[in-house]
């Protein structure tokens, strides 16, 4: 039987903690952009450049306009997680920076990943063992050491420390819908989200009476926005489609400390010792987070769907149509009944009760 092995070396680790650089960079950057500017407009320009420019690389890859496979049944998780995680996620984030300094917000948006695993935990009933649950708490004790007075750098910390939390517990919500249409075209589901959320984001902050930006600045917004959460967000879907809610949103805490340090080096923020206090007790929980290992005797039950994939221990299946041998390819597939164990997450094979 073949076995598995996830190591840090895992694509789907790999995808996780290429999303948390692209985002954590992003933070910092989204903050010098505000200069006293529409937190509304900006949050759909940067969700604007990510849809457009992941929908012109989908255009490219697919040599034109090609219907997403995805049942019909999946659109709601996938609308859900557009107005939570593209309209009232950014929003909150860039109202919060004009209350807080950027270094505090990058590490007060670790509790993403507390409330993601949480409510995939609580809700969803992924898995969530001991160590996952220890390195939660690290995560909020840091949180909670980061809202003591005197931490952050403005006198209304509390307020955008609120917002901040706010828009976490929406991107949360978000990485949970998500879960649900991750085995669906990461490109597509990545490019819907920003193209919708930057549509309605631009259109609202027009409508308050915003002031449309120069064109250098609307560029500027719009690169930042494919990067740091356009190809971000193709990665995050990938790492959800391979490791889970819980475990991805661990992997995608270390974005903040990024973010964090972006600040700190690049814009000369001077933060407390309660500041680097509250960081070592978030990288204590990252760390059990990152060295977790599941495995046990598990059965997977007949299931049908469609996503990429390589013929190994879980795809054994015959092809009604003709195949040159090339993988990793693409289409719809059933999996018989299977029973073994092997190191694992909760990946879109794995999201099996335990006892």
């Amino acid at each position: 039987m073949m076995m598995h092995s996830f190591s840090p070396r895992s694509p789907a680790v790999l995808a996780a903690l290429g999303a948390a650089v692209l985002f954590g960079l992003s933070t910092p950057i989204a903050k010098a952009l505000l200069h006293g500017g529409s937190p509304v407009l900006l949050a759909g320009l940067l969700y604007l450049g990510s849809g457009v420019g992941l929908g012109l690389v989908r255009l490219l890859r697919d040599r034109g306009w090609r219907a997403p496979a995805m049942p019909g049944s999946e659109w709601l998780w996938l609308l859900l997680a557009v107005g939570f995680g593209g309209v009232l996620g950014p929003v909150a984030l860039l109202l919060g920076l004009t209350r807080t300094s950027a270094s505090a917000a990058s590490l007060l948006l670790n509790l993403e990943a507390v409330l993601t695993a949480v409510l995939a935990w609580v809700v969803f009933r992924e898995n969530a063992d001991r160590r996952i649950v220890a390195g939660m708490a690290l995560i909020v004790l840091g949180a909670v050491a980061l809202a003591l007075p005197g931490v952050a750098d403005s006198a209304s910390f509390d307020a955008g420390g609120a917002l901040v939390a706010a828009a976490c517990l929406c991107w949360a919500l978000d990485n949970n819908f998500t879960r649900k249409v991750s085995a669906t075209d990461a490109l597509f589901v990545a490019g819907f989200k920003g193209l919708s959320a930057g549509v309605v984001n631009v259109g609202m902050a027009l409508w308050l009476g915003a002031e449309w930006p120069q064109a250098p600045f609307v560029g500027l917004a719009m690169v930042v926005g494919f990067l740091g959460y356009g190809v971000s967000l193709v990665l995050f879907v990938l790492a959800l489609r391979g490791l889970g809610t819980a475990r991805t949103g661990a992997y995608f805490s270390t974005a903040p400390f990024i973010g964090a340090a972006v600040a700190v080096l690049g814009f000369g923020e001077h933060p407390s010792w309660m500041f680097w206090a509250a960081a070592l007790l978030m990288a204590a929980g990252v760390w059990l987070h990152l060295t977790e290992r599941h495995e046990h005797p598990h059965t997977h039950e007949s299931m049908t769907h469609t996503h990429r994939h390589v013929h190994d221990a879980h795809h054994q299946h015959a092809h009604d149509f003709p195949w040159d041998g090339r993988e990793p390819h693409t289409h719809e597939h059933t999996h018989a009944p299977l029973t073994h164990s092997h190191p694992h997450y909760p990946d879109i094979h794995h999201r099996h009760r335990h006892t």
